[in-house]
């Protein structure tokens, strides 16, 4: 049972971040995630070939090749075909891969007991989860660019400078709410790894702005140039954040796909800040009866969200409007 030490738990209250190496196992804990991915992109490749999107499934290519293959020929990222959350707005047509062993990506033991020494022994799954499939640029030429030529917006390229907190409603404010954030490649400067600024954590909910195409950001005049921190990552490689800490992601400059888990937990009864989307009680050390444990259960969940959000009109997730005055 992996806990923290005193050091590194100075380090998260101090600095909003803890990075801890080799807390999984590649093999036993990523390996079949990677693999289920695998076959997530086959299924896509079998879509657009049916519909004559594609001129073939392409399914003598590796994961990396194909992937790239696919988003030139359609000239489209298709992102949500493999996430683990639901997009904002329509959901009717929105594919999700609520995979089995995504699912037991959420519930890892050695994560939780992590978890446990940051917010308490009830933990509950909160529902801002992603997968971040980020190919690198050299390979995308049918992608669009912006004018620098990279490509933006957190589905596949540089993230740009964001507080978890600030994509959640203000219902979560008080929350404390932990992000996860887990490679499941190899994730360092060249394939586009996370920077954090370190203690920002202590300067409050910064001013989101809403960028074309990339999401919200925080603008460069509220950073802190000096302390920003590079997190390279290897493959097992876990780093816990502050919802307060500002951070982001480099482009992906390698010759690899980078792919990574951004997830998100707090302690149960809090506010998620995504009323509609559902959660699950991960670990409960008072009622551990009350934890989910089946995987079907939660794909479900997710599916039936889907069914009644198409239904309805879905408010918007952002606090932030897009005509904001304080960002023009």
């Amino acid at each position: 049972m992996p806990h923290l030490t005193p050091s590194q738990l100075d380090h998260y209250r101090e600095n909003g971040y803890v990075l801890v190496e080799s807390l999984l196992d590649p093999a036993a804990d990523l390996d079949p995630v990677l693999a289920e991915y695998e076959k997530v992109l086959g299924e896509l490749a079998d879509e657009l070939f049916a519909k004559k999107k594609i001129a073939s499934t392409y399914a003598d290519l590796d994961f990396d090749q194909r992937l790239c293959q696919i988003y030139n020929e359609t000239g489209q990222v298709h992102a949500q075909h493999f996430d683990i959350s639901l997009p904002q707005g329509n959901t009717t047509d929105a594919p999700i891969a609520v995979i089995p062993s995504a699912f037991a990506a959420l519930r890892n033991e050695r994560l939780l007991d992590i978890i446990e020494d940051l917010i308490g022994p009830e933990i509950y799954s909160n529902p801002v989860q992603h997968i971040r499939i980020k190919p690198p640029e050299q390979y995308l030429p049918g992608i669009p660019k912006d004018h620098h030529g990279r490509i933006a917006g957190f589905a596949v390229g540089a993230t740009p400078w964001h507080q978890d907190n600030g994509v959640v409603l203000p219902e979560a404010d008080e929350t404390d709410m932990l992000t996860v954030w887990m490679p499941l490649t190899d994730a360092f400067r060249e394939h586009g790894c996370i920077e954090v600024v370190a203690g920002s954590h202590r300067d409050g909910l910064l001013h989101h702005c809403q960028g074309n195409g990339i999401g919200l950001f925080v603008q460069d005049k509220h950073l802190d140039p000096d302390r920003v921190v590079t997190a390279q990552m290897k493959r097992g490689d876990v780093l816990f954040m502050h919802r307060l800490t500002c951070h982001s992601s480099l482009p992906n400059v390698s010759d690899k796909v980078r792919i990574s888990f951004d997830l998100r937990y707090n302690p149960t009864g809090q506010p998620t800040g995504r009323p509609l989307f559902p959660g699950f009680v991960a670990r409960s050390r008072q009622d551990p009866t009350s934890e989910l444990r089946d995987a079907e259960a939660w794909a479900q969940s997710w599916y039936d969200t889907r069914e009644k959000l198409s239904r309805v009109d879905v408010p918007t997730f952002n606090r932030w409007p897009s005509n904001d005055p304080v960002c023009a």
